[in-house]
């Protein structure tokens, strides 16, 4: 069960809403190149870093909503963030993020976990790989060690403890948005 959610979209889902709203799931939002960097961080062992983003909102200031009760009250609330100035220009600071799991996807693995992926799966999957305890990665296909050339490996297999072959590879859309070319 996931006791808390750190993202910076969580799109139309309905069940997480209402596990939101009623106190079953706490929620801390943050901006998404934020939130990028405070995993690479936690990847690197850096435990917290300065950024100028959302100096001035609620993030920076705390009070925002993380966990209601069941009652509709807010439990729990964002803590203010510490501001410093560097060059005369505010920053907050923000920790790093580090997973107790990391649930990847990629194309291919070897047997030893090295992995590939494909197009724009690699943009925060390595990332988590390294920000992670343990990194569980689904794969389309797993091949023996040593087929995959070192110079295409985009994750080393040190940063993954399992390797599950998946079954079947669909990607739901949640709300189809297309446009007409000809009304463009």
């Amino acid at each position: 069960m996931i006791k808390r959610m750190i993202a910076s979209y969580v799109g139309e889902n309905a069940e997480f809403e209402r596990q939101y709203l009623t106190g079953e799931l706490e929620l801390e939002l943050t901006p998404q190149g934020t939130l990028a960097e405070r995993i690479r961080a936690g990847g690197a062992g850096v435990p917290a870093f300065f950024t100028p983003t959302a100096y001035g909102t609620l993030v920076h200031e705390g009070g925002a909503p993380i966990k209601y009760g069941k009652d509709g009250t807010v439990e729990i609330a964002s803590q203010p963030r510490q501001m410093q100035m560097f060059n005369g220009k505010p920053y907050i600071m923000e920790e790093a993020i580090v997973g107790d799991f990391a649930l990847i996807k990629a194309q291919v693995a070897d047997e030893s976990g090295n992995l590939v992926f494909n197009k724009s799966a690699r943009n925060f999957n390595p990332t988590m790989c390294k920000a992670a305890r343990t990194t569980i990665v689904e794969v389309e296909e797993i091949v023996p060690t040593g087929s995959i050339d070192p110079d295409h490996v985009h994750m080393p297999s040190v940063f993954v403890h399992r390797i599950i072959k998946g079954a079947k590879y669909e990607k739901p859309v949640e709300r189809l948005r297309i446009r007409d070319s000809k009304k463009v």
